[in-house]
């Protein structure tokens, strides 16, 4: 049994068990459309795509909601279909190695949990909405999964770590939290969470068994 003060694990999963896109540019290229694409340059949906996103992930409008605001925001630069194709190259692939962070956690009796921001179609795609882990089989070891879209908050809002530990029964627990986003770490730690920032291009799993060492989870 291990020698810490933790008794649970949760995971953010974009940019810390599952690679994806670095943002708008970023999926764009992924689904395979031109760097000289004038959507690239649209500053009416620059102006527009953190609203959105924001929508999107609080599960205030749906994919198909989301595509044609996106649509509409570039001034018919992209159409919704086009916006669904960049949606959906987002998500990428588990990063390797992760199974052995999650194995360690286990072997230690420690609980773990996922808190992502997200939105319906990336919860489809990865697993969760539809029972298929078939691309991400890591994610179905986890012992519960928490969306954004379905708590209707979104970090780092205060809100979602309350919504989280009351949905997933985690209020009085002691937890270590690793996410990409410094401000969402800084809201965990607020909220009495121990949380590690985790750089995605720097072999996360790495990181996190780093941490876990240091918190006394494995030896």
């Amino acid at each position: 049994m291990a020698k810490t003060r933790i008794d649970t694990v949760v995971f953010d999963l974009g940019g810390v068990l599952v690679q994806i896109a670095r943002g708008w540019n970023d999926a764009h290229r992924l689904a395979g459309f031109d760097e000289d694409h004038p959507g690239l340059r649209s500053e009416r949906l620059l102006e527009h795509s953190s609203h959105l996103a924001n929508a999107h992930q609080r599960g205030e409008i749906t994919p198909n909601e989301w595509a044609t605001g996106v649509a509409e925001a570039s001034e018919g630069a992209y159409s919704p279909k086009d916006a669904t194709a960049i949606l959906d190259a987002w998500t990428i692939e588990e990063y390797p190695g992760i199974a052995e962070v999650i194995d360690a956690i286990h072997d230690a009796g420690l609980a773990t949990a996922a808190l992502s921001n997200t939105n319906e179609r990336h919860w489809e795609l990865l697993g969760p909405a539809t029972g298929d882990f078939t691309n991400y089989p890591n994610l179905e070891r986890l012992g519960q999964l928490h969306a954004s879209h379905i708590l209707g908050e979104i970090k780092p809002d205060i809100e979602i770590y309350e919504a989280f530990s009351e949905a997933a029964d985690l209020n009085g627990s002691r937890v270590l939290f690793f996410d990409d986003m410094k401000p969402n770490i800084e809201a965990a730690r607020r909220y009495g969470w121990a949380a590690r920032h985790i750089d995605y291009a720097n072999d996360p799993p790495a990181q996190m068994m780093a941490t876990l060492r240091h918190h006394r989870i494995i030896e």
